[in-house]
C-alpha cells in the first residue's frame, strides 16, 4: 500500500456536493459516498479537518435586498446543518468526530478553540469546522484557508464538482484548458474563480499548497492524499 503523502489535510467541501442530483438539501446516498472517502483517507493515517459550505441550503442574499451581514449569518447557520449531517454519518460508521463552530452554539457543537481542535486531531478524531470564519463578508473558502493555516495542515484539498482548475469557465467555454499546476500569483493575476482571492492569499503567505479536484472521481480523496496526478495544484 502506498502511504499518504500528507500527515494532516484540511478538506474543503461545498454544500452543493452533499445535495447530489437534487441540487439542494442533503442527499443521503451522496453523503454516504463522501463519508466513505473521508474514512478511506483517515484509514491511511491522515489527520483530517473539514470545512463545509452551506450553499445547498442558502446562498447569500439570493437577489433580495436583505442586509449582507444578516444573509451571511444565515449562511453560517446553514453550514452547521451540513456539519452535523457529516458528523452523524461518520459516527454511524464508528469514526470519532467533533464539530466546532465559529459562532457559539454550545447545545449542538463545541465552540472553535484551536488547542481543542489540535488535541482532537492528534487523537485521530475528524474535526469539522462550521460557521465559516464567524464573520460576515468572508467565504467558506477563506475559512478553509484560515483553518488550514491554524492547524498547520500540509495541504488544502479543494473538493469540487469539476476535475480541476481551467483557464476559463468550462461551462461557458468549450475550449477551456485544464491546468495541471499554477502559481498563487498567477491564479490571482488571471482572475480565476475556483477559490476566492483572500483564501489564495492566505495560502500563499503560509505556503499551503491547494489541490483542486473532482470529489466524485473514483477514489479522488485517497488519490489526492497519496500525491497522485489528479486535479490542479496551486503552489
Amino acid at each position: 500500500m502506498v502511504d499518504a503523502k500528507y500527515k494532516r489535510a484540511l478538506i474543503k467541501l461545498s454544500g452543493e456536493a452533499l445535495s447530489g442530483d437534487k441540487g439542494n438539501g442533503i442527499d443521503e446516498r451522496t453523503l454516504d459516498r463522501v463519508v466513505d472517502q473521508i474514512i478511506a483517507v483517515r484509514d491511511l493515517g491522515v489527520e483530517i479537518g473539514i470545512v463545509v459550505g452551506g450553499g445547498n441550503f442558502w446562498r447569500g442574499r439570493q437577489g433580495t435586498e436583505m442586509d449582507r451581514t444578516t444573509a451571511d449569518h444565515m449562511g453560517m447557520l446553514a453550514t452547521v446543518i451540513n456539519a452535523l449531517a457529516i458528523q452523524d454519518a461518520l459516527e454511524r460508521k464508528n469514526i470519532p468526530t467533533r464539530v466546532q463552530t465559529a459562532l457559539t452554539i454550545t447545545r449542538v457543537a463545541e465552540p472553535y478553540i484551536l488547542r481543542k481542535a489540535m488535541s482532537h486531531l492528534n487523537k485521530g478524531r475528524v474535526v469539522i469546522f462550521a460557521c465559516g470564519t464567524g464573520n460576515p463578508y468572508f467565504t467558506t473558502d477563506t475559512a478553509a484557508a484560515l483553518r488550514a493555516a491554524e492547524i498547520n495542515a500540509d495541504i488544502l484539498l479543494l473538493a469540487k464538482n469539476v476535475d480541476g482548475i481551467y483557464d476559463s469557465d468550462p461551462k461557458k467555454n468549450h475550449d477551456a484548458k485544464k491546468l495541471d499546476e499554477i502559481k498563487y500569483k498567477d491564479f490571482i493575476a488571471n482572475g480565476l474563480k475556483a477559490m476566492d482571492t483572500t483564501a489564495i492569499t492566505i495560502c500563499m503567505e503560509n505556503d499551503i499548497p491547494v489541490l483542486a479536484f473532482g470529489l466524485f472521481e473514483p477514489n479522488s480523496l485517497v488519490r489526492a492524499v497519496k500525491g497522485e496526478d489528479i486535479g490542479t495544484i496551486i503552489k
